[in-house]
């Protein structure tokens, strides 16, 4: 009986052995403990839940250094280690100052119409800040007393050079001319209308601050704003073309809040047309 016995557990040992080593290192560690529990087996008996198994290659100490370790822990390793130091040179290097991009002619004249403003509202701190529906009625009228002015200067001046060339004042200057006479005289004439028309303006503007001496620095104060918000929003001509020309760029033809909204999406639009050209 027991030979028998000794017999087949010696069998089922060497089947196990076959198998553990087909299965890997740690099945060894299995099939021992079932032979330690059997009851002809002189080991002492493992209790039923205790794993006891070989160590393998990639044992705990050894999974432990592959794993991120907490901060404070005397074990770190060196992968770990060498890629947070190149992390932190990475950010370091993303986050270094770099140097200022140099502004443009738009840029520069914007700034300086800015300050322009920010100076001239500072020297007349005494003034009531004039709103812009009020600014536009009165950029309005002075523009319409330039306009006459300029028809009138230009009237008066053709016909006071008429007059005076005709009459042989500049009989001498005329025939130092090689052109024919009558030619020459029209050429003068038209000289000096259109030096008239250039003149309008400046008198126009002269009567109308004579007219409006309240609101003559409070209209200084808010042109000077105004043009700063010209020259920054409006758009760059190097880009125009003829099928897309630049839209008001000194802001002439504003006389109204309206008008003002109008011309930035006129600008917008300009830009719009511009990069969908560069693509």
């Amino acid at each position: 009986m027991l030979t028998s016995t000794a017999t087949t557990l010696l069998r089922t040992t060497t089947a196990g052995a076959v198998r553990s080593s087909a299965a890997g290192p740690g099945a060894t560690g299995i099939l021992l403990r079932g032979v330690a529990a059997s009851p002809y087996s002189t080991a002492a008996p493992l209790p039923p839940f205790s794993l006891t198994t070989q160590p393998s290659k990639f044992s705990c100490s050894k999974q432990s250094q592959l794993l991120p370790t907490a901060p404070g822990t005397s074990s770190v390793n060196p992968l770990l280690l060498r890629f947070r130091i190149q992390t932190q040179q990475r950010r370091a290097a993303s986050s270094a100052v770099r140097p200022p991009r140099p502004r443009t002619d738009a840029e520069i004249d914007a700034a300086a119409a800015e300050a322009a403003a920010a100076a001239q509202s500072a020297a007349h701190p005494e003034q009531p800040p004039l709103d812009w529906n009020t600014f536009f009625k009165l950029r309005k009228t002075r523009r319409n007393w330039q306009l006459a002015f300029s028809f009138v200067s230009a009237l008066g001046a053709g016909a006071t050079a008429s007059i005076l060339l005709t009459s042989g004042v500049a009989d001498s200057l005329v025939s130092q001319v090689p052109l024919d006479p009558f030619i020459a005289l029209g050429l003068m004439v038209f000289g000096f209308t259109g030096l008239g028309w250039l003149v309008g303006p400046s008198l126009g503007s002269t009567v109308f601050n004579l007219m409006n001496k309240s609101t003559k620095a409070q209209m200084a104060i808010k042109e000077s704003q105004f043009f700063a918000r010209i020259k920054k929003h409006r758009v760059d001509p190097s880009s125009s073309s003829m099928g897309n020309p630049v839209p008001d760029f000194y802001g002439e033809k504003i006389s109204s809040v309206a008008g003002y909204r109008q011309w930035l999406k006129d600008q917008r639009a300009f830009n719009r047309k511009r990069n969908m050209r560069a693509r």
